[in-house]
Parts: structure tokens; sequence; C-alpha cells
């Protein structure tokens, strides 16, 4: 090689890589040498074991050692295949070795060479044989790559073999020793963790399954370390900002729970004073409150808003849509009746003020009310903070709904200072969603975590049923009645528009078929296409019982609350993780009626069947965003895709629970030792590039 191989190599400049490979390589975002070091195999095939042809059984993986007698091209009887067939020994018998559409290997391999062959064996008419194995010619002084090792394999792309993948890995291997090791070394010792370049070595070719667990663990350590530094960091650059310092108002707050006419859970009450008390500190509090939907996690809000407003300050309050919005603007008037706290509500469509009474003015009226400080509590969507709002004195800002919420977008509303004063406000987010305690500390490693475990005395269990084909007529007769009752009932489907693909319903598909079977009942049609107008006053209609059936996407997990609808109809709900199953469902039993809901599905698999079963038999939302973590990975499952750190994690999944809590525990004891990272300029930069490339919103 004419030329000396560094990190920043073009792949394009490694031996055998043409034009082809290259474009090829860079479809999998492959383009320099230390690009190709940090591309982690996603499993390895086990072929270390080195077995005679007499050892060798029908379905075993394993290599064999043996000598090429014959070996020709030839068409097969059916389908005209073009075939490559060879026979095979060793000292210990001979047996028929096939490759499909490979007639190349004819010049490869030849009769009289010794050979090593990777791969599954299979019993035919004719005794056993391997179908398609990897081969290696023996070399002396050559060590295999593609067989009798542990044999990573990658993911890749169509035209780009695996052998070119780990040929190509091989020559940029030594690279390794070059990659700056950015861990502090008393880390990697007391943590017994190796190299960075012994991992990225080991991780591609390792010599033994203990070799690998080591480099594994290095590298997952690795990437949810940057993620727990950079939340511990942002914690600790918290602690530097000021906050209003908000009293617990004991006498007003006791009088307020009194006046409920329901008795606080006592999670609820744990909750509720664990935000009280991040209030009175003088920095600002980053809490998320957590709980199924129904657990009554406004009111423990409503408590802290009752307190900030009383000490003279305003509280923020922001809903992902304008008909929560409006909903929350209701049930805090409700809440506070006969309390001097000033309320406005300010969305596309709505703009109100309720004082003595709740009256409708403009925009520019609400927010010169707002500005001026004349507010105490202002409604609103997200947008809110956009709409030339300036808050005479923000003390408290709450975030409905929002688990999509960016790390840096929380970090930008923490840090918000009223022109007024320089304190910034306390933050609370509120989630319904069922999160995982791993997913907890890796998404919310800036938040401290409130949960509401317990739902309300009196709640009544929603009735939940996997329904097959047979069973559909006898369940939309039952809907049809309850709806003469007065009911509603929500229909989910996975897909907006007919897929012959994937064989799952689309809304639209389905309200032609329902429009047929409910013949004389109003139904609608709401996906996320439709505009933010529309799809708005679907649901206001919805709300107002002017619609019967509503058929949607799952735009309605998130974001409406209808009180008398009674029936949730999931279709194909075997496309729909555990935990958003659990949050459609939540979307009833919103009140006294006894609610159902009903999982159509007509897959025959029983591991469809177990887990969906899942979902009649856990005892609360927690419970089952573990087991669907565990069973399908996070995804899309808990909307956290735009978060950005999950795609920062190439090797670590969310299952490393002990590997998560490792790394939470290191990144405060550096943080807290040395928040600067003044002793450690290697991870200060590793940080800094970090927070530059993983797209955090």
């Amino acid at each position: 090689m004419a030329y000396r191989l560094t990190l920043y190599t073009p792949l394009s400049q490694l031996g055998r890589v043409g034009k082809k490979t290259a474009r090829l390589l860079k479809k999998l975002d492959l383009q320099t040498a230390e690009d190709l070091l940090f591309y982690f195999p996603f499993r390895y095939d086990d072929f270390s074991k080195i077995l005679t042809v007499a050892q060798l059984k029908s379905g075993q993986k394993g290599t064999i050692r043996v000598r090429i007698d014959l070996i020709a091209n030839k068409r097969s009887p059916v389908k005209k295949k073009l075939l490559t067939e060879a026979l095979v020994s060793d000292s210990s018998g001979s047996m028929k070795v096939i490759w499909f559409n490979q007639p190349y290997l004819t010049k490869v391999l030849r009769p009289g060479q010794h050979v090593l062959l990777a791969g599954s064996s299979s019993l035919d008419w004719f005794g056993l044989e391997l179908v398609n194995p990897s081969y290696e010619v023996i070399y002396k002084g050559k060590l295999p790559l593609h067989t009798a090792r542990l044999v990573p394999v990658y993911p890749t792309t169509e035209n780009l073999s695996q052998k070119q993948i780990r040929w190509l890995v091989k020559q940029v291997l030594p690279l390794a020793s070059l990659v700056k090791d950015w861990l502090p070394k008393d880390l990697k010792r007391e943590s017994s963790l190796p190299d960075l370049g012994q991992a990225l070595w080991r991780i591609h070719f390792p010599t033994s399954n203990s070799q690998l667990e080591r480099a594994q663990h290095r590298l997952k350590f690795d990437e949810l370390f940057l993620i727990q530094l950079k939340s511990q960091a942002l914690k600790q650059n918290l602690k530097k900002l000021k906050a209003a310092q908000i009293p617990f108002q004991e006498e007003a707050t006791k009088k307020f729970v009194n006046s409920l006419g329901f008795k606080l859970t006592n999670a609820q009450r744990k909750s509720a004073w664990e935000i009280l008390k991040n209030l009175e500190q003088p920095h600002p509090m980053n809490r998320l409150l957590e709980g199924d939907v129904g657990s009554g996690k406004t009111v423990v809000a409503a408590i802290a808003m009752l307190n900030t407003a009383l000490a003279g300050y305003q509280v923020v309050f922001m809903a992902p849509t304008e008909i929560l919005a409006g909903q929350h603007f209701e049930t805090l008037t409700k809440l506070f009746k006969g309390l001097d706290i000033n309320i406005g509500l300010l969305t596309r469509g709505q703009k109100k003020i309720k004082t003595k009474k709740i009256t409708t003015t403009t925009k520019d009226k609400l927010i010169k009310k707002i500005n001026s400080g004349q507010l105490d509590i202002v409604i609103g969507t997200h947008a809110l903070i956009q709409e030339g709002v300036k808050f005479h004195k923000l003390g408290l800002a709450i975030v409905d709904e929002q688990h999509r919420f960016g790390i840096e977008q929380r970090a930008r509303l923490t840090t918000y200072h009223s022109p007024l004063n320089t304190y910034s406000p306390h933050f609370l987010s509120m989630t319904a969603t069922p999160i995982p305690r791993s997913l907890s500390l890796t998404l919310y490693g800036d938040l401290d975590l409130s949960i509401i475990d317990e739902m309300p005395k009196g709640r009544k269990n929603i009735k939940t049923k996997i329904i097959e084909p047979k069973e559909e007529q006898k369940t939309y007769q039952f809907i049809k009645e309850e709806i003469k009752k007065g009911r509603q009932a929500f229909v989910i489907c996975p897909l907006i528009d007919p897929s012959d693909k994937l064989g799952v319903k689309s809304v639209k598909e389905e309200y032609e078929k329902l429009a047929k079977i409910f013949t004389n009942l109003k139904i609608a049609l709401l996906h996320g296409r439709l505009k933010s107008a529309v799809k708005e006053k679907i649901m206001e209609d919805f709300l107002k019982n002017k619609i019967n059936i509503l058929i949607s996407t799952t735009v309605v997990e998130v974001g409406i609350d209808v009180p008398n609808a009674s029936i949730m109809l999931i279709e194909g709900a075997e496309r729909f993780g555990l935990a958003q199953l659990y949050q459609l469902r939540g979307r009833v039993g919103r009140s006294h009626y006894q609610s159902h809901c009903f999982l159509f599905t007509e897959s025959q698999s029983k591991k469809v069947k177990q887990r969906l079963k899942a979902l009649l038999t856990a005892k609360n939302g927690f419970e089952l965003a573990e087991k669907d973590l565990e069973l399908r990975g996070p995804g899309q499952i808990y909307g956290t895709a735009q978060s950005g750190y999950l795609d920062s994690l190439k090797i670590a999944r969310l299952t490393d629970y002990k590997i998560i809590q490792e790394a939470q525990e290191w990144a405060k004891k550096i943080i807290s030792q040395d928040p600067e990272l003044k002793n450690s300029p290697l991870l200060k930069e590793k940080i800094s590039e970090f927070t530059q490339t993983v797209h955090l919103e």
C-alpha cells in the first residue's frame, strides 16, 4: 500500500474497494476507516468447533477441515437453478457440499485443496450435506476469518457480502490503537473495563465468548455513559440557576385538598409532597410525574399551581392539543372555584379568561394580561411560548403528555427568564405513558421522577377481551347496544391507507366496512394527515357526542378525554406494543360507566396471543412496559424516536439495565467531583462532540 492508513482514510482507498462497493458502503453510512471500526456486528455464528465429517450431525453448526475431491457446476433438474456441487473428505469420511448461484467457485476452489467449511448440515435422500457454507482455503500461517471461530455477522445491504465487510474490517483493525480512549483510567480500573482499542478489536474478531462479553460491556458502557454524563451535567447546571423559592402554603393547601370531594391516594400525596419540597429550593425543579391514565396527575399538578400562584408567581400549563388545553382550563376552573386565582386559555381557536367569571377575549388583550402579571395560570399548547408571550413572573412550567419533549427543549424551558426577574421557572413534566425504569434512566436522567402507581378507589376496571374473527359480528352487536344506551366508541387501526404487503387494517378500509355495519350511526374518520383544524373539529364533535364511532389511527393515543366513550376496539392489535395498547385502552374508562376494550386479531401465533394476554393480566402499566421492552425493544413503542438518544445507541440496549445503572452512578460521581471536567480533558472533548452529533429533540 503506497499510502499510510489513518482513521480518516476514505474506504474507497482500501484494497478491493471499487466505485460500486464504495457506493454500497456509503448506503450503510460507512465512509472512513473509523466508521468501519465502529460498525458493530449484530450477532456471531459460532463456528469455533472444528469437527470431522463423521462427527457432524444433521442441523448442527460447525466447521470441518476437509480436502476437495471433486467440484463442478450443474443445472438442477427442478427450476433449472445453477448449482456448484463438491465432494469433500477427511480421514473419517466424505460428504456432499452444495452452493447456489455461485458458479465462480469452480475457479476459486480446486480439487486437492484443503479448506475450512462452516455452516449448518442437513440430511437429504443421499445422506448428510452442507448447503451454502462459508469457505476458506487453508494457508500456512493465515488465521481464518470466516470459519473456525466466532464469526461476526454485520448489518448489510444488497450486493455487499459478509465476506467483503469482514475483509475490510480486518484491514482497518490495526487502527483501533489510534482511537482516543476517553474514559478516565480510574473508572476503567475500578469497573474492570478493557481499553477502547482492545474492545474494538475484540468486538469484531473475538477468540472466546468471555472476550466478546468484556468488549460488549465496554462499548455499551461508553454509549450509555455519555448519555448519563450529559444528563448529570444538565442537572448540575440547573443547580447553578436561581429559581423562586415557593414556600409551602400549608393552611391553603389543606383547605384545597379537603374541598375536592374525594380523598387523595397515598401515591398522590407522596408525589405532591416531592414536588412541593422541590418548589422550596433556590434552584429549578426538573421533575417527571408519571402515572396511569386516570391516576390523578392533574390534581397533584393543581396543588403545585396553587402554591405557586399564592406565592405571587405565574404558572404556564402546556398541553399537546387544543382540545386537551380546553379541558384543562375547564378542570382547573372547577378545582379553583371560590379561590382568587385568575386563569387564562390561549390556543389558536380559544382565548378565554377566568377571573370572577369566564369571558372570551382577543389574543392581544390576553397576551397583555399575561405579560402584565394579571393572570396566575396560563393554559395553552406548546405554541404558547412562541406567541410573543413574556411572562411577568413565571415560577412554574408544566408540560402535559409530552414524553416526546426533547432534553434540550426541557433545558431551554427551564432556563427561560421572565422580563421582570432573573429567576428560572421550576419545571414539571407529566406523562401517562408507562415508561420502563431503564428508559426513564436513559432518556430522562436529567429529571427527578415521581410515580403515581395506584388508582383512585371505586374506579371500574376496563373489561378487556381478545376477539378472533369468528367473534366479530357478536362484538359489533354488543357495540350497537352500548351506543343505544348513549355511549360512544373508538376504533383504532394501525394504518391510514390499505397495504397489500402488510396485510393489516387501515382506517379508510375500516371506515367503509363499519359504515355498512352501523348504518344508522354517525361515524367519523381521523388520522395524522388531516389538517390540524380538521382534526380538532372532529375531536370536538366526538367530545360533544355528535359522533357515535370515531375510527382513528393512534393520533388519539394522547390528547383527548371523552368521559362518555366506553368502548375501545383495536384492529390488528398484534401490530401495537403493549405499552401503546395500554395507553389506547386508557382513552376509555374515564367515568362511572363500565368500559370495554376489544383486541381484534387475525393472528394465530401463540406468541402473539401470549403477548396480548399480558394486557389482560398485568397489574399496572409499569409492569407492562417492562414486558414490552423485553419483547419488542424500544423503537417507536414509547414514542422516543425523536429523542436522539436512542439513535446514538449502536450496541447498547435498554434491557442493559445493570450497565445503565453503572453508567449513571459513575456520571453522578464524576460530575459531582469535577463539574467542568477540568481533570478529564478527553472526556470533556468527547461529551462536546457527542452533544454536537446527537440530535436531542
